[in-house]
């Protein structure tokens, strides 16, 4: 029997991890790599949205993205209005209304003419000044000559009396005239692109436009109407693109103007403040035909003014914006195009080599978080690649290199991470976390912070006679509880079946050590049913060994998120071993350093996971004989 058992656990072999990565392109460093011009050719693997954004530039129709953060939205946006023609570009003035000066005029006409205009109105306003000069030197002069001719305390009262009122004669004769000339509110001269305005967190008198506050408002001292109208967002986007992230968070006022701006093409602008002056002003409508592309997560959709959702969709296009793409050679071949990218829109960072993108490449592999996938949040793979530049140039290199990667890995860690390193550091300290020896119930399980900060759960397990005669009791600690019941529930089934016996009759206490708030555990059902097993049958559990995976009732290990980080953790406490599901092996991307640090078991039921964790004795052999007989035909099988 002892030898059946060692040749089942030599088939047990740890997977191989740490393999070099084909790229799917022949280079020695990105600058080799060329780089498209345009933004639509830039972005990556967002072929669907692309397609969307070529046929709605075309067709001028509003889209709505919805998506997760740094999946390239912003982008698109950009993309569009470099897609939308330049000529039919116009400038917008305001003119001054002789028939109501709180209703000023508004004028378009094509682009540049705009400037053309406001200096042919400045040059007659500077002829005028020039006749008041003329005239302000007549009266001096005529003053100065009385003076000349009688000279008396009289005529010198008087000569000042007059210039003095001449000046202030002359004074409103300028303000009159500078009525006159108009304010020039949206120049489009000299775009080579249609314009793209980033309206996001925009308030009110920002996106719709407002009129100033005029505190000198009587006694014709004021400032004219006409030139205290600020054009909005909606404005000077006018013939372009109209770009709103998380547009849930404008209020619902501003939605419903927003959508009134988009079926009209014009919006009036008037002050947004009603304890102002400029409430008072309203301007004829000012031409706003742009493009909304708005934006936002899943939690948008319900947020929206349903009108302007409806209006998006019966004049658009509405599209999910994928967070990850297939694993191949093709979308390699992209990601190193989109290295190449960053590092010229940077500008300040040098090439990579190819050692170094391929550690971007197995970075993209890690946070996908899916089995064959990269990660398309693109935003924080970016911030890697900055920060390895940042790295290499402070080391004065002419290439980032592969060592370059890794510490900016390290260095640009989230919170969370750093949190989980603290934690685990923390816990070594304290001897929370053990790697060494062997004890019966004790299990080192693994858990994720966040999405991609794994952490070493150590969990403990302690089985007694139930002290009630009726039943036993399932008591958990920690904040995991209602998980680590279910894993129980679980275990509990493969129990009777190999042992014959109730678990009821048992009173059973699991301990998830000082477990951190925002742990997710779902992935710590093997964990808890190893170390119940271990305290049931007083067997001990290997302390340098790791694991993660659930568990179904029929003893089969299934799939969990997280593997990778899970494993670096493993790997950053000092664990030798890791068990993981077997359905996740392709999720494991490490890089070869920290491959040679660690032995990966992929497992598919309950006895392979207690054949590696558990101390070898005699015991754990009569164990696995009675678990695997009572296992189901089809997972023996």
């Amino acid at each position: 029997m002892g030898e059946d058992t060692k040749v089942e656990r030599e088939t047990l072999a740890p997977r191989e991890y740490g393999e070099s990565l084909d790229l799917g392109l022949d280079f020695n460093t990105t600058e080799e790599i060329e780089v498209p011009e345009k933004l639509i050719d830039q972005v990556i693997g967002q072929e669907h949205a692309v397609e969307v954004i070529r046929t709605a530039a075309t067709q001028k129709r509003h889209v709505l993205l919805i998506g997760e953060p740094g999946t390239g939205k912003s982008m698109l946006g950009q993309a569009m209005a470099e897609l939308l023609p330049t000529e039919n570009l116009e400038d917008i003035l305001v003119f001054p209304n002789s028939e109501d000066e709180n209703m000023p005029r508004i004028k378009t006409v094509p682009a540049c003419q705009g400037r053309r205009i406001v200096e042919k109105y400045r040059e007659k306003a500077k002829g005028q000044e020039s006749i008041k000069s003329y005239i302000l030197l007549f009266v001096m002069f005529t003053v100065m000559l009385a003076l000349f001719i009688e000279f008396s305390a009289t005529t010198l009262l008087m000569g000042l009396f007059v210039i003095i009122l001449t000046i202030m004669a002359l004074s409103n004769m300028r303000l009159r005239n500078t009525v006159l000339v108009p304010k020039l509110l949206v120049d489009n001269c000299g775009r080579t692109k249609a314009p793209f305005i980033d309206a996001t967190g925009a308030h009110a008198g920002a996106l719709l436009g407002d009129v100033r506050h005029d505190p000198f408002q009587s006694g014709g001292l004021g400032t004219p109407a006409h030139e205290r109208v600020e054009p909005g967002m909606i404005h000077r986007a006018h013939k372009g693109v109209l770009f709103i992230d998380e547009i849930a968070t404008l209020s619902l006022k501003m939605q419903q103007s927003l959508l009134t701006a988009m079926q009209e093409k014009k919006f009036p602008i008037t002050g947004q403040s009603e304890m102002s002056s400029g409430a008072m002003v309203r301007t004829e409508p000012v031409p706003c035909d742009f493009v909304l592309v708005a934006a936002g997560n899943l939690d948008t959709v319900d947020k929206m003014h349903p009108a302007l959702r409806s209006r998006i969709r019966g004049y658009g296009y509405e599209v999910y914006m994928r967070t990850t793409m297939p694993d191949t050679i093709e979308n390699r071949r992209k990601l190193v195009q989109f290295v190449a990218q960053e590092v010229k829109r940077d500008g300040k960072i040098p090439h990579f080599t190819r050692e170094a993108v391929e550690e971007i490449v197995r970075e993209a592999q890690k946070r996908a978080g899916r089995k064959g996938h990269l990660t398309l949040r693109l935003r924080d793979l970016g911030g890697i690649v900055r920060a390895a530049g940042d790295i290499a140039v402070k080391k004065g290199k002419k290439y980032v290199e592969r060592e370059d990667v890794l510490e900016a890995i390290r260095m640009a860690k989230p919170l969370e991470k750093q949190l989980a390193d603290w934690y685990i550091e923390r816990k070594k300290e304290y001897q929370v976390i053990k790697t060494e020896g062997s004890e019966i119930g004790r299990v080192n399980g693994l858990a994720v912070i966040g999405e991609q900060s794994g952490i070493v759960l150590p969990i403990e397990a302690v089985v007694a006679p139930a002290a009630s005669k009726e039943e036993g009791k399932i008591i958990v600690t920690g904040k995991l509880g209602e998980i680590a019941k279910e894993a129980v529930q679980n275990v509990s089934a493969i129990i009777k079946r190999y042992k014959g016996e109730d678990i009821s009759r048992y009173d059973i206490h699991v301990q998830f050590l000082q477990t951190y708030e925002g742990v997710e555990g779902d992935s710590a059902s093997i964990s808890v049913a190893t170390a119940v097993i271990s305290a049931l049958e007083e067997i001990p559990i290997r302390q340098d060994v790791a694991m993660t995976g659930s568990l179904s009732v029929r003893g089969e290990v299934l799939p969990i998120g997280g593997a990778t980080p899970k494993i670096e953790a493993a790997i950053e406490a000092g664990i030798k071993t890791v068990i993981i599901p077997k359905s996740n092996e392709k999720d494991v991307f490490l890089s070869r350093d920290k491959a040679e640090r660690i032995q990966i078991f992929p497992v598919e039921t309950i006895d392979e996971v207690l054949e590696i964790a558990l101390e070898e004795s005699e015991k754990k052999r009569e164990l696995l004989r009675r678990i695997r007989e009572a296992l189901p035909l089809s997972i023996q099988s």
